[in-house]
């Protein structure tokens, strides 16, 4: 654990990617294997979840530190972070460890061992027994492992690192193509020593038959497209609102895998009834969408299939899914990645001739354009159309992996706006703690405002100071850790969806909410109204 609190320190201490790159691969050259598993497993975004109660954590922690709980939660409401908490409030010098050796029998400085025979253990343990781990963990370790095993204990471990930078250090340890390398990494796989030893090993496609290749995402357009050249050089899609997926047919069996690489076998079978008919060593690239009478469905009605690992037929019937295939990627069992996108369009609609009428699975439609203009028109009618915006695509160009400037860009319609006052706010986390920086905003229905939204970002450093001064003069009421504002500040809420919700004071439900803008020049008075807020709902 010292070794692996020593490397996020380095990492934590630049921001340089270089610096960072150098340390990881000097992290993997020098850890076991089984640590450098974990290592790898834990960067890349596969920690364990919280596996014990915030509030025997907050507990215990105050047990450990020799405080009262008052001021334990006085502490934990300044620093914002539990893990950061008690890792400052426990004294070095706890009697139960030097920090070097907590148990003589066993390998204490083993990440691995820390996570398999101290962390994991107990989400199955009781009560007591949990405390009583805890707090010899605590006594045994010190400064920055102490911090590290709070944060995998607490499910927050985040250090500064991407997917990328993680690939791009295997990679030069490997001496495999970085592609190789996040091909690998996509899928089920569990952190061992053999895993790691397989990860670094040649190519064996022995064992690649199941997993997807990574996927080539697009970058914003910011500019006016057309910058990008003639028009006819490019393949204008719509960007619908769905799940991107990879839907993979190799050795007779159908695997459907999200964007997010998780597996969703069996949670969408009519698809997969329909992918029986395609060939054997296909893999398509497109998007999952809840889909009723030939158009999408709203993405909130895709959300109640999302986690239901079984379906009844009500949802079935209620909810039916469908793939729209953007591309090709692999036909009979041959990589064509490389191949140009209009050479893999043609396969695309190839293979999908095969499908019987009716089946889950279609092309997404090339959108017809003879101009920049006529794009720019067809955009604005993209809400109509249940999307997102436009997908503009290089057709010459290949399948790459992660985002790679110049061949894919997306231009998304832009967001609903509406003008909400400020009503309820509460104190942030991490470095905004002790700030008020979590705000819910209202909108009039009659006389009084009707809670809308919340929203947490978009303000400046210097905005957020001036809107917490404002909110400590002006708190009308305390409710735990929410003060209720004096009803003045209006600011400008942009979002990218909204719907009917019963579930919601207002009736109403949006996505992605953020702030864009303080409104300082309107009054209270002057922010929008709920019935012209309803009348943004499409039909």
């Amino acid at each position: 654990m010292k070794a692996f609190a020593a490397f996020f320190d380095a990492i934590d201490a630049t921001t340089a990617t270089n610096e960072k790159v150098a340390a990881l691969v000097a992290y993997f050259h020098a850890a076991p294997s089984a640590d450098a598993a974990w290592a790898a497993a834990l960067l890349l975004g596969r920690r364990p979840k919280r596996l014990v109660k915030t509030t025997d954590l907050r507990l215990w922690g105050a047990e450990s530190a020799g405080v009262p709980p008052w001021l334990f939660e006085e502490c934990y409401a300044q620093a914002g972070d539990l893990a950061e908490t008690i890792a400052l409030l426990i004294p070095e010098d706890a009697e139960g460890g030097d920090g070097e050796q907590p148990r003589r029998d066993l390998p204490t400085d083993s990440l691995a061992w820390w996570v398999e025979s101290q962390l994991l253990p107990l989400a199955g343990m009781p009560t007591d027994a949990q405390r009583a781990a805890l707090l010899e963990a605590w006594r045994s370790l010190r400064g920055s492992a102490r911090f590290v095993f709070n944060k995998l204990l607490t499910g927050g471990f985040r250090v500064g690192v991407s997917d990328g930078l993680v690939v791009r250090a295997l990679a030069q340890i490997s001496g495999l193509p970085p592609d190789t390398i996040q091909h690998r990494l996509m899928g089920q796989w569990e952190p061992s020593p053999a895993w790691y030893s397989a990860l670094l090993q040649p190519v064996d496609a022995a064992d690649q038959w199941s997993r997807p290749y990574p996927f080539f995402l697009a970058h914003p357009l910011t500019g006016e497209p057309d910058a990008l050249g003639a028009v006819q050089d490019w393949q204008i899609e719509w960007k619908w609102d769905g799940i991107r997926c990879q839907l993979v047919k190799r050795n007779g069996r159908i695997l459907l895998w999200s964007r997010g690489e998780e597996l969703l076998v069996g949670r969408f079978p009519e698809v997969e009834a329909s992918a029986e008919w395609l060939p054997d060593g296909t893999v398509l690239d497109g998007e999952l969408l809840a889909w009723r009478d030939g158009v999408p469905m709203p993405f909130t009605a895709l959300q109640r299939r999302i986690n239901r690992k079984v379906v009844g037929r009500t949802l079935l019937r209620e909810v039916p899914c469908h793939v729209l295939v953007y591309d090709c990627l692999e036909t009979e069992g041959r990589d064509v990645r490389e191949a140009p996108l209009h050479s893999r369009r043609a396969l695309a609609e190839s293979v999908l001739a095969l499908l019987p009428s009716g089946a889950s699975i279609g092309l997404s439609p090339v959108v017809a354009v003879d101009s920049w203009q006529e794009v720019a028109s067809v955009r604005e009618a993209s809400r109509s159309q249940q999307a997102e915006g436009l997908m503009l695509k290089r057709r010459t160009s290949a399948y790459g992996v992660g985002r790679k400037v110049g061949d894919w860009w997306k231009w998304k319609i832009d967001p609903f706006r509406v003008d909400a006052v400020l009503v309820y706010a509460q104190a942030g986390h991490g470095r905004r703690a002790g700030l008020y920086t979590d705000y819910t905003f209202a909108i009039w229905a009659g006389d009084a405002l009707v809670p809308f939204a919340k929203a947490y970002s978009g303000l400046t450093d210097s905005e957020i100071r001036e809107v917490d001064r404002f909110i400590r003069a002006n708190t009308l009421e305390k409710f735990g850790p929410v003060r209720t504002v004096k009803p003045e500040l209006v600011f400008e809420l942009a979002f990218e969806g909204i719907q009917r919700s019963p579930r919601h004071k207002s009736g109403i439900a949006v996505r992605f909410p953020r702030i864009a803008r303080w409104r300082r020049d309107k009054t209270a008075a002057e922010a929008d109204r709920l019935d012209s807020v309803r009348a943004l709902i499409p039909e």
